[in-house]
């Protein structure tokens, strides 16, 4: 079954850095809204959509999408107009030059990220690298004009739609826009399916500042079993060492075993794994060795713990101004959630 790119174009090209996803969550509702039989938002700004499972004393299953992309927060406004910023989540600086971006004041603006030119750099300053520090914005507005629209404290984004290049889809945030239309379309699936569990959908925010929202929303809901949907390295490109590539784009749905957070339940881990095996679905293993998910939340803030693991999607030029998703990896990782979510006590979940 094909995805819904324009959709998924949708959710990706909308504005949302960390602590201003009120954007995103706007357009979540309005997909959910008709799919679910309580919709709730927390003081964080965490979106919880309840699908009631058929049954008495059903087990509650959380999974976790955070809205929230990285991006840049304005510090300063030069009597020149030009913007100073600082980073909302990790950026590699190298990949910002001449790029451009939304300055989200009392309307959007468009500027562009400056830097010293190359012709003015000395040597030295060539061999180095570009730190965050060494970057303004220029919006080509005058200092009053800026002023009357931009505060210290505006959010900023990137600027870039969603292409189709071959059988990939390409824009900024796919980390983790695509996870959030995936659990969208999740639910839009099983809109018509009796559940053997009672389902929390969380579209969680600050995931990309210290899974920040994941963490309320688990002790809110306190569930049983967990699952995260999240991007993940793809380094499957010229110059990497197959040891050094994580996962592989179009080589279907990574299943994580652990990240620099978490070590996944190996109940849950061999879970996947055999029901992705028994529904022919295309699957690869992922080992992160930094980095971490809302999974890390999920898996502790509950009491007594919760049986957690996750899906990823394979992402290339991750944590860039562009990134890089596999439309094929994107389908897995929706019809997994639903067998894994349909076929759940049919397991056994004992130690052994």
């Amino acid at each position: 079954m094909p995805i819904n790119v324009a959709l998924l174009k949708e959710t990706c090209e909308i504005a949302g850095i960390s602590g201003f996803e009120q954007r995103v969550r706007e357009l979540v509702l309005r997909e959910i809204t008709p799919l679910c039989n309580d919709i709730s938002t927390d003081n964080m700004g965490n979106l919880t959509a309840l699908k009631k499972g058929k049954g008495d004393h059903c087990k509650k299953v959380m999974i976790a999408a955070h809205m929230d992309e990285i991006g840049f927060i304005v510090t300063h406004i030069d009597d020149k107009g030009f913007l100073k910023i600082h980073t909302i989540g990790g950026f590699d600086p190298k990949t910002l030059t001449a790029q451009r971006v939304i300055i989200h004041g009392k309307r959007d603006i468009v500027g562009v990220m400056g830097t010293k030119p190359i012709h003015l750099m000395t040597p030295e300053e060539r061999g180095k690298q570009l730190q965050i520090r060494d970057y303004f914005i220029d919006t080509g507005l005058s200092a009053d004009e800026v002023k009357s629209i931009v505060a210290v404290g505006s959010p900023v984004s990137r600027e870039r739609e969603l292409i189709e290049m071959g059988e990939c889809v390409n824009c900024k945030s796919i980390d983790n826009r695509v996870a959030v239309f995936i659990l969208i379309e999740l639910l839009r699936e099983l809109q018509h399916t009796d559940l053997p569990i009672d389902l929390y959908a969380v579209f969680t925010v600050q995931e990309e500042v210290g899974v920040r929202g994941a963490s309320v929303a688990t002790q809110r809901i306190q569930p049983d079993f967990a699952f995260c949907i999240d991007t993940t390295i793809a380094y499957d490109v010229p110059g990497a060492m197959p040891e050094e590539y994580t996962t592989q784009l179009g080589s279907g749905v990574a299943i994580k075993i652990m990240d620099g957070m978490t070590i996944c339940d190996y109940r849950m881990v061999e879970y996947m794994k055999q029901t992705a095996d028994q529904h022919q679905i295309k699957w690869q293993p992922e080992i992160l060795v930094a980095g971490g998910t809302d999974t890390a939340m999920q898996q502790r803030m509950t009491a007594g713990g919760s049986i957690a693991g996750a899906v990823s999607i394979p992402t290339r030029h991750i944590h860039s101004v562009i990134e890089m998703a596999h439309k094929s990896d994107i389908r897995g990782n929706i019809d997994l959630l639903k067998a894994c979510l349909t076929d759940l006590n049919s397991y056994d979940w004992s130690f052994r």
